[in-house]
């Protein structure tokens, strides 16, 4: 399966911080906001990615990430010359995607819980259809939000409905079968002349193609694309790190414990880190300090 994080936008309700450099490469905590979605295709086993963004932000993102080898991947990247809404990645990716199945990730998405690896396996591992993810919401309106049945099934998918069926949104987390890309194209604008990816859903919805699973409580989904929100990510990865010794997203540790980067190259990361607590993190996990990752009988 292929992987594509979404990493453009002009960030303008983020402005004066994101006047000379893209949302997606701001701080949330110690890394940089993109290390979240990648993470996220990390776990669910996704090695090859394509990065869109803009044609300025582009060369700042492969400065930052490179090829991804250091993390045991395939960096791609493309450039959306502007934002016609989300499903465009996938008419923009078509040759990336070839015909594998491919997830789609939001730039400024951050999700975490326990068992979402398996949520995600479980999402790639599927040969056909659609999988997104829903998660409660106080404020439905802003958001695509799913209908339930009263056996939980979706029955439909309405972006940013004045009168809201329910407080459950999808996220930018979306996993699709290789239709994707011809459904992408068939698509028209909608009213605000962008290709939504609502319209998308709603195809696999209507041919009884799509899962909406819905990330309950432990769950943490942060869209980061406020000032507001900037803060409460930060603070909300601090104290999950402080409190459980553990990184969220460290691209390194996922590569090592996943078997795609040496322990030698782990290493290499180390001295290039080591004079702060994130290099200090991968020199634990060098030396075997955590156990969650041994297959217990």
């Amino acid at each position: 399966m292929k992987g594509i994080i979404l990493a453009g936008g002009s960030g303008t309700r983020l402005y004066p911080l994101t006047k000379v450099t893209s949302k997606q490469l701001l701080p949330i905590y110690d890394k940089p906001m993109i290390y979240y979605p990648i993470s996220v295709l990390m776990e669910a086993g996704i090695r090859e990615i394509l990065i869109i963004s803009t044609p300025d932000d582009t060369p700042r993102f492969k400065e930052l990430l490179g090829d991804g080898a250091q993390f045991g991947l395939k960096l791609e990247y493309a450039v959306q010359p502007s934002p016609d809404g989300l499903a465009q990645a996938f008419i923009i990716g078509e040759k990336f995607i070839g015909d594998e199945p491919v997830a789609m990730i939001l730039g400024d998405n951050i999700f975490h819980g326990h068992g979402l690896k398996n949520h995600l396996k479980s999402a790639a591992s599927k040969t056909k259809g659609a999988t997104v993810f829903g998660y409660y919401v106080d404020d439905p309106e802003r958001f695509g939000i799913v209908e339930f049945d009263k056996n939980g099934k979706a029955v439909s998918i309405e972006e940013k409905p004045e009168k809201p069926k329910s407080n459950y949104c999808v996220t930018g987390l979306y996993f699709y079968d290789n239709d994707v890309v011809k459904y992408a194209k068939e698509l028209k604008p909608s009213a605000r002349g962008e290709l939504e990816i609502t319209d998308l859903n709603r195809i696999y919805l209507e041919k009884g193609e799509l899962d909406v699973k819905v990330l309950g409580q432990g769950f943490t989904w942060l869209d980061t694309g406020t000032h507001e929100s900037l803060v409460e990510a930060t603070n909300f990865v601090y104290t999950m790190e402080t409190h459980q010794h553990r990184k969220i997203a460290c691209l390194e540790e996922i590569a090592y414990l996943n078997g795609w980067i040496s322990k030698e190259e782990l290493l290499k990361a180390y001295e290039i880190f080591k004079k702060n607590q994130y290099g200090k993190y991968l020199k634990d996990v060098y030396d075997g300090k955590y156990i969650d990752h041994i297959h217990q009988a």
